[in-house]
């Protein structure tokens, strides 16, 4: 089965229930524990690696794969894999930048392993796999420098060729979409849909993509101080297999903007937020079975076409989340009426 034919299974099964997708890596993977040779794991390198989870894909694939069947046995759908950082320009931080191809084919061929043993153990309940494109730590539409608003550290050039890099090894290892999530720079985003689009071209296939928004302020806008219906506008030309909201707060205050891109979407619509607001020590307290809860009314509303957790959530999340929505019907997607529609830092639509 060709990746658009797996895009398509998933738009099926969507239309008859709401699919699951996992939690996320990074704060799992900081309940191990680790200490710095821990995530070296005997390897040598020039930086300290404490902290490069990306990493760890290489050198501790027990701790990934222990994480990643977890979120299966909990009841996920779809599994993403461990490179939310794992793009040249993250990677850099740690000195390993030209390691990133490396990293991301190791981390999709351990998903597709875990995937595909529980999709041989129960074949009623295919499991997919995305390659996970982070926003790295650039942005292309705000200056880093206050008194140089022209001022750029990367060109739009730089950012579409180590995505590229990154979805390239991502395909080699057999993932079946890529997911670019946690957007908070609309520009970084469209170059990273560039390079998914000439990846697709020189491989002569169609790539299904996932895309996702993150918010920055309860205004309810981006980094680059979007609405989530601007941002639509700005990504919609894509056609995007799910269109959605991640990380930024909690479900609660989520609320109002998945209720504003409902009726926007017109293909799948895929929200997962965080377990609540993080503490005064940066920790989240949102039980499983709040998260659940709320992200069921959602549900009951005929908001959601995939939900998952990002962070805080775990495991444990992730099966009260199957469990609340598995009798709950998806919801139905539709064609807009034509129209033009603009993006700026709002959207407009001229009929």
């Amino acid at each position: 089965m060709n990746r658009a034919e797996k895009a398509e299974l998933l738009r099926e099964i969507g239309s008859e229930r709401i699919l699951v997708k996992d939690g996320p890596y990074g704060s799992m993977i900081q309940t191990y524990r680790l200490d710095e040779e821990g995530f070296r794991a005997g390897r040598s390198f020039t930086h300290d690696q404490k902290g490069n989870n990306d990493l760890l894909n290489l050198t501790r694939p027990d701790v990934v794969g222990e994480i990643c069947n977890a979120y299966i046995d909990a009841g996920a759908d779809i599994l993403a894999t461990n490179t939310f950082n794992a793009n040249a320009i993250s990677l850099s931080d740690y000195g390993i930048a030209d390691m990133a191809r490396e990293v991301n084919l190791a981390a999709a061929k351990l998903t597709r392993k875990c995937a595909d043993e529980a999709t041989a153990k129960n074949p009623d309940k295919p499991r997919f796999v995305v390659g996970a494109l982070g926003p790295t730590n650039k942005t292309l539409s705000v200056s880093p420098n206050v008194n140089d608003p022209g001022y750029r550290a990367v060109s739009f050039d730089e950012v579409k060729g180590i995505y590229r890099e990154q979805i390239d090894g991502l395909l080699d290892g057999g993932v079946d979409f890529i997911l670019i999530e946690t957007v908070f720079d609309t520009l970084n985003a469209k170059a990273a849909l560039v390079a998914a689009d000439e990846a697709a071209e020189a491989r002569g296939e169609e790539l299904p993509v996932m895309v996702s928004m993150t918010l920055t302020d309860l205004a309810g806008r981006n980094l680059s101080g979007q609405t989530v219906e601007a941002f639509w506008h700005s990504v919609r030309h894509a056609k995007p297999l799910t269109m959605g909201l991640n990380c930024s707060f909690g479900a609660t205050e989520l609320h109002p903007y998945v209720n504003a891109l409902n009726p926007q979407v017109e293909g799948m619509l895929c929200v997962y937020p965080n377990a609540g607001l993080p503490n005064e020590l940066g920790a989240y307290d949102e039980p499983p079975e709040m998260t659940a809860k709320l992200v069921k009314g959602w549900a009951e509303n005929g908001w959601l076409n995939v939900v998952g957790g990002c962070c805080g959530t775990t495991p444990a999340h992730i099966k009260a989340i199957a469990e609340a929505v598995k009798d709950v019907k998806p919801r139905q997607w539709h064609a807009l009426p034509p129209a033009l529609r603009l993006s700026g830092m709002e959207a407009a639509s001229f009929f």
